[in-house]
């Protein structure tokens, strides 16, 4: 294997030290903040440059607690979040797998922008059977649906302790990375 150049890896940390965050203080987020994450999502790329979402910011907790409360356990991030991104898309059937590709190009992109602002975020999925619920409540056309947010916020203390000793966070580098051909289990 390759030795890993330490000016480089540093410059690759943000990367790595992306995480999921579910848990905020009840510190509102700066509208430049939000802003600047909204601009990363709709600067994000996206197969065939098509740029199939389109997102909606909320702020309201109400909302956001609403949709919590629907969509546990995959939205407990939502829980104290004071600002989530809606990542909207087509609902068109024959679209599924590349707007699925690029709604987790977006939504990663956005995790890496709020680490870069000091802040924290995460994905909150909607289980098929409420997509419609939080649709209408979004008021989102027909031909438009929703399967994911990003809640943003400023991350708790206890949110932010590492989940794993270090160096426990990933399996060792031997056990994931192969060179020309499979040779692992």
């Amino acid at each position: 294997m390759l030795e890993i150049d330490p000016a480089r890896s540093d410059g690759l940390r943000v990367l790595r030290r992306t995480r999921q965050y579910r848990e905020f203080q009840p510190r509102p987020v700066d509208v430049a903040d939000l802003d600047a994450l909204i601009d990363v999502a709709r600067w994000s790329g996206s197969s065939r440059n098509n740029q199939p979402w389109r997102f909606i910011l909320i702020r309201d907790p109400a909302t956001i607690r609403t949709i919590h409360g629907l969509g546990l356990p995959q939205t407990r991030g939502l829980a104290t979040a004071l600002a989530a991104i809606a990542i909207i898309l087509p609902s068109d059937p024959r679209r599924a797998i590349d707007d699925a590709y690029d709604e987790g190009r977006v939504a990663e992109r956005v995790l890496i922008a709020a680490g870069v602002l000091g802040l924290g975020a995460g994905v909150s999925w909607l289980v098929p059977e409420i997509r419609v619920q939080v649709a209408d409540m979004l008021g989102l056309p027909p031909d438009r649906m929703i399967r994911s947010l990003i809640q943003v916020g400023h991350p708790t203390a206890a949110a932010r302790q590492p989940k794993a000793a270090p160096g426990q966070a990933r399996r060792p580098r031997e056990q994931m990375v192969f060179e020309e051909r499979w040779s692992g289990g």
